[in-house]
This record gives C-alpha cells, structure tokens and sequence, in this order.
C-alpha cells in the first residue's frame, strides 16, 4: 500500500540527514504534495547545515583558549548601559563541551520569546555568574566603572573560577588571562550566552519595577528614553530606579 503525503511528511520530519534511504524513493514519487515536502525538508537540513556552521564559527575564541592550554573559559557581557532607569546587570558564562544551542546569539538580534528559551537552556547547562549594579550606585561612580563592576561581580558569582576570560569591549582588573574582544556578543558562543542571560535577567527586573513604578512603561522600554517614559517622568517625577546623573533626568531635579 503506498504510503500517504501525511506519513511521508512525518517521517521526513523525522530525518536530519541527506543519505536516508527512503528519500530516494520519494524523489522517484511524482506526486506534487510529496515533492512539496522534500523541497521543505531540504530546506531545513540547509538551515540546519548553515546555523551549525554558523555556531561554530563562534567557537573560533573558544577553540584558540583551549589550544593554548585554557580549558575553562568564560564569556562575559553585560545589559543595560544605555537606559535611564534601572540597574546594570553583567554576566559569565562557562559553557559545557558541545553545547551550542541553535539560535545562539548576539541578544540583541534574536526574539525575546527565543531569548527566555535559550536563557533556560543556558541556566540548566553551563556554569552562570550574575552581577549587578543599581541606578544609586551607577550616579556614584558613572555607567562605564558600573559595568565593569558588574562584570566582575558576575566572574566571582560563577560556581568554579575559569582559566579563561573572553570579555566583551572591557578589559577587568582580574589575575585571570583574558580577551577583550569588540563586539564580541556576535563573534564568541560564550559572550553571546553571557549577553542572553544579562539580557533577560535585566529585563525581568524592570518588568518588576514596572509594577512597583507604573506610568513610565518600564515592562515595555525596559528603561530606555521612550516618548511613554519621558512622559511619565514629567507627570509622575523621578522614582528611585532613576539614573539621576543621565539627562534628561538630571535636568528635571531641583537642585
């Protein structure tokens, strides 16, 4: 009995390599749905081919460490410089042997519903440090000195101490050998897990303050000078999540 479209497509979902068997035969079946679905799995083993390759291209940092003897190596970034209100949050990354997540990316350019998945993947499979640096502490001592701070508070929060650092664009005041590497969310697999999990932590932090301080869209801006924020700011005033030293925040204080 010859199979039907539906039980080819299923098993053709099945399939992630070229050389299978019966993908020979389907290609003899002249039926237009089956021809329609061999054209869509062959699509997707070429996006798959492609993401790998793409994934281990950002292991080239990571693959040079360890060939130098570095065998723990932790990717460092951090979240939230830019906004006007909020903390600054770093994070480190140590990933396992071979975990390389498709999706896997600078957070920047990737879905937030992709970033939880991929934040949850992460948190159960590599060692994570997080630190993080409030508004209050950010007017004491500037935004570039709380990201730093912040990274180094994420280093020493990781469960085991690396042999290796790969930060991005700041280089730490750590013993640690280390790689300071610009832009290195798009370029390292373990800076760009770093950046995710920084990301997301920071982000549900200000969705927590949204709630605490409503009227400034925080849970939608996530600090940032939006058109609702600044708008918030001039009916509702400064909240403590405020970085007082940014503008235009610093000219709305009476001094």
């Amino acid at each position: 009995m010859k199979e039907t479209i539906a039980q080819i497509k299923a098993q053709l979902a099945a399939i992630d390599e070229l050389d299978d068997k019966r993908l020979t035969e389907w290609e003899k079946d002249e039926r237009s749905g089956v021809q329609a679905a061999l054209k869509v799995y062959r699509r997707r083993i070429k996006n798959k081919k492609e993401e790998q390759e793409r994934l281990q291209g950002m292991m080239a940092y990571e693959r040079e460490a360890v060939n130098q003897g570095l065998f723990s190596i932790a990717g460092i970034d951090e979240a939230g410089r830019g906004p006007l209100a909020g903390p600054v949050v770093a994070a480190a990354c140590i990933l396992p042997d071979g975990f390389l997540p498709e999706g896997l990316n600078d957070s920047k350019k990737i879905k937030e519903s992709l970033r939880n998945e991929l934040f949850t993947l992460i948190t159960e499979r590599a060692a994570v440090g997080i630190g993080v640096v409030s508004a209050e502490e950010i007017d004491q001592i500037n935004i570039y000195e709380a990201a730093k701070k912040a990274m180094l508070l994420a280093v020493q929060s990781l469960p085991k101490q690396p042999d290796h650092l790969l930060v991005d664009a700041m280089t730490l005041p750590v013993s640690i050998s280390q790689e300071s590497i610009i832009k290195g969310d798009a370029k390292s697999a373990s800076i760009a897990a770093a950046s995710i999990i920084a990301k997301v932590t920071r982000d549900r932090l200000m969705k927590q303050y949204a709630e605490e301080y409503p009227g400034y869209g925080f849970e939608k801006n996530m600090g940032y000078g939006t058109q609702e924020h600044i708008e918030g700011l001039k009916q509702f005033g400064v909240t403590p999540q405020h970085r007082r030293t940014f503008a235009p925040i610093k000219n709305m204080i009476i001094r």
